[in-house]
This record gives C-alpha cells, structure tokens and sequence, in this order.
C-alpha cells in the first residue's frame, strides 16, 4: 500500500482531464495509474483500455 499524496492526487486530475472522455478514465483508475508513475512502478493489469494511453506510464497487461 503506497500513501496518496498531493503530487499523485495533482497527476490523476491532469489524467482525468486528458483521459476521461477519450478513454473513459474514471478517478480510480487515475488515482492508480498516478501512484505508479509518482513511484516509478510498472502497473499490470488485464484493463488495458484504460491505462495504455498514458504516456509516462509503464504498462504490462495481464491476461490469465
């Protein structure tokens, strides 16, 4: 369990902002995606439609 910090909290508006219409990126998923970018870690998930746009994140899906 990583914190929420205000520099996480600052980069899931800039998401939601730039993803919400486009890919339907939603407060949770950019609350995720900026954690793991704010902490320089790789995200995998097998919820590739919402996490692959983003540029400065290091994505790995994941399929059972």
């Amino acid at each position: 369990m990583l914190p929420l910090t205000e520099n996480i909290g600052h980069r899931a508006l800039i998401y939601i902002e730039e993803y919400a219409l486009s890919h339907h990126l939603y407060a949770g998923d950019a609350i995720i995606a900026a954690t793991a970018v704010e902490n320089n870690m790789p995200l995998v998930s097998g919820n590739a439609k919402h996490f692959q746009s983003i540029k400065e994140l290091t994505f790995h899906k994941f399929s059972p």
